[in-house]
């Protein structure tokens, strides 16, 4: 008799689409955009939005179809609901969306949680938060054999999220496949088009350049809100003493680009590292 924890959607039917069969119809649109006919390239890392599908979902989709998706994934997100641990992960179960159910991979998130102490099991974390969620219907479309580790983050504080960089390098280098790093974030929030395109391109010169201690300098020195930047930073560090060699940015919007009100939007980039 099953006992495992499975975590139910908690943004289906907001987010995306609660039906199945038009979920899955709208996330392949995204990943099926006319005009890029490039080869699948493998990751270590990459940075997509998670709005709901209408605004950003075309970024996201873009990122997906560029990667080649392994079976084994950690999405990094912020925690956008102020529950739980600052630094919380799920090490067992499974995640359900619409698509069916993504199990967790237990050996790999009991391998972070002793490689890094600071890391705490914490379901309330992730129950209501909707950042990691909304990635998992790409992913499931992109890799049938889908597992993964979900961790959320309440914490800016730069030396913790490298120490959580540093310690996923070091258990996805101890595994026998690949794993990708998926960081979950919106960047700059509620500005005009202008301003937000502005300090945009200053957190994504950083990013570019694979250097989470000047992407952290960037959000702070120029107020930028970008939301995840702290999966940001871990994914950086973490593919940095993988091996990455070069970041490519390849979708940038903003939400006034799909609903045309340019006085407040958020930013969207979509980021490959390899």
């Amino acid at each position: 008799m099953a006992t495992a924890t499975v975590r139910a959607p908690a943004v289906a039917g907001r987010f995306y689409p609660r039906n199945a069969n038009d979920l899955r119809a709208e996330a392949q649109s995204y990943l099926s955009s006319p005009g890029k006919a490039e080869q699948p390239v493998r990751a270590f890392g990459c940075i997509v939005p998670h709005a709901g599908y209408m605004y950003s979902g075309h970024v996201a989709g873009a990122v997906f179809a560029r990667i080649q998706v392994p079976p084994l994934c950690v999405v990094v997100c912020p925690n956008h609901t102020g529950m739980g641990r600052a630094l919380a992960v799920m090490s067992e179960g499974a995640w359900e969306t619409p698509l069916g159910q993504v199990p967790i991979d237990a050996e790999l998130a009991a391998s972070l949680l002793r490689r890094f102490p600071a890391l705490h099991e914490d379901a309330a974390a992730h129950r209501a938060e909707h950042a990691a969620e909304v990635e998992l219907p790409f992913l499931q479309l992109r890799q049938p054999e889908l597992r993964f580790v979900p961790i959320a983050l309440g914490t800016g504080q730069f030396e913790l999220l490298q120490e959580l960089g540093h310690a996923l390098a070091d258990v996805i280098a101890e595994q026998k496949e690949p794993a990708l790093i998926v960081a979950s974030s919106d960047m700059n929030h509620y500005e005009s088009d202008a301003a937000t395109r502005v300090k945009d391109q200053q957190a994504l010169e950083r990013i570019l350049t694979l250097d989470p201690r000047g992407l952290y300098d960037a959000v702070t020195h120029h107020g930028i809100s970008m939301c995840g930047f702290g999966p940001a930073i871990a994914m950086l560090t973490a593919a940095r003493q993988l091996g990455a060699k070069s970041a490519e940015l390849v979708k940038y919007a903003t939400s006034g680009d799909i609903s045309g009100d340019r006085d407040l939007v958020v930013g969207y980039a979509g980021v490959v590292v390899v």
